[in-house]
């Protein structure tokens, strides 16, 4: 390839460690040339989608890579290997390069993602996405006995707009009209040249399985991502500004699978499936951002799938806390305080316990003088303290994980 992309092609031996999971500063990737590679776990939580065998043309190590987190997984030469390194600040040029690589590393976080994320959902939620737009309707319910009316509105107006033959029409009908006076929904039928759209605080931009034709991305404000599952709403992420979001709908072209909900007023880029394919060729500054938000995603949802793997949920809670602090790159240093953007009843949905459950293990949580509940946001005088019990939580689950082996050997 021409200068200023000189990318390094190494060899490795059978049986070779490419890369080892938990190893910090990942700055490389490797696209795989020439023979086969078994990337595994510590813990396999849920099995790869296209199994754990690459071949000639896969990827791997990009999710830590372009996150910039140690690595999730360990890579081992099946047999004499031949692969191409990507540093991470060669990214860029690799899209001006060679589009169709970085379109085939997106196109393959946004279906492993996908995946991920219904496996998470399934696990904690104990429900799995809809992607039929009837679902639109309960989404509306729930927000509408909540005393939501903006949600509820919104997702009323595309039920009856996506599901005219619905039997459910005539009431969803009844009911939109009588909320109507109180309800605030912007862009409803957005047209696909209004690229900068304001959305004030609490109205939705779009609902879990609502057919999508656009990605985001935010300018001003913060937005929430949100599933209904158990008659809840649960908080998956808090996104800010330059985060970018709904990109699954353009890649795969499939449902919603969760809902956007503006957390404070926010202003967001409207980007559709042409305007994303230029911006491919033309914004690989874009590009560059949304597979780092994507490997992010996933590293996030890589590590809350291991959370579910710790049996004492009170060790499930410190780990939940300490993932946040990881994921936001929050400096871990004794007596330094941080506020969370979420409370306690976000807390227990992130893991999945019931409220009854929950509640309880949350006494216990906050039995440790230095966690407490400000503002309805959970508050840390000692950052230092969340990682040392998240830790220890985590070795008494390998101590336990290794003992159940060892018995069950002989």
């Amino acid at each position: 390839m021409n200068s200023p992309l000189q990318l390094a092609m190494v060899n490795f031996k059978k049986g070779a460690y490419i890369i080892v999971e938990g190893k910090q500063k990942a700055d490389h990737f490797y696209i795989l040339k020439s023979g086969k590679v078994r990337v595994s776990k510590e813990v396999e939580v849920v099995e790869e989608e296209y199994g754990n065998s690459l071949g000639p043309g896969d990827f791997f190590g990009v999710v830590s890579t372009m996150s910039s987190h140690s690595h999730i997984e360990t890579a081992q030469a099946l047999s004499d290997i031949s692969v191409i390194s990507v540093h991470r600040d060669q990214y860029g040029v690799l899209i001006e390069k060679n589009t169709p690589v970085a379109m085939k590393i997106i196109q393959g976080f946004s279906r492993r993602m996908r995946y991920l994320d219904e496996a998470l959902a399934r696990i904690t939620l104990k429900s799995s996405a809809s992607e039929d737009p009837s679902h639109l309707f309960n989404v509306a319910e729930y927000y509408a006995r909540q005393n939501q009316y903006n949600q509820a509105y919104y997702a009323y107006y595309q039920f009856i707009k996506y599901c005219p033959q619905d039997p459910n029409i005539e009431l969803a009908k009844e009911r939109i009209a009588k909320i109507k006076p109180y309800a605030k929904a912007v862009y409803l039928d957005a047209k696909s040249d209004e690229f900068t759209r304001t959305y004030p605080k609490n109205t939705m931009i779009f609902s879990e399985s609502q057919p999508g034709q656009e990605l985001y991305i935010i300018q001003k404000g913060s937005v929430k991502i949100t599933k209904i599952a158990n008659d809840n709403e649960n908080l998956l992420a808090v996104l800010k500004s330059g985060d970018i979001f709904g990109e699954m709908s353009i890649l795969e072209n499939k449902a919603r699978s969760a809902s956007a909900i503006a957390y404070e007023d926010a202003v967001l880029l409207a980007v559709n499936r042409a305007n994303f394919e230029r911006m491919v060729k033309t914004q690989p500054q874009i590009i560059t951002r949304l597979t780092q938000l994507l490997a992010e995603r996933i590293w996030f949802i890589y590590k809350q799938l291991l959370n579910t793997q710790l049996t004492d949920p009170l060790g499930r809670l410190y780990d939940a806390l300490l993932i946040q602090i990881e994921k936001n790159r929050i400096p871990i240093r004794s007596s330094e305080s941080y506020t969370f953007d979420f409370g306690s009843k976000e807390l227990i949905n992130m893991v999945g316990l019931p409220s009854s459950q929950g509640n309880a293990i949350l006494r216990q949580l906050f039995e440790n003088k230095k966690i407490k509940l400000i503002d309805n946001k959970i508050y840390i005088t000692d950052l230092e303290e969340i990682e040392k019990q998240a830790k220890y939580y985590r070795k008494m689950e390998k101590i336990e994980r290794s003992r159940k082996q060892s018995s069950i050997r002989s």
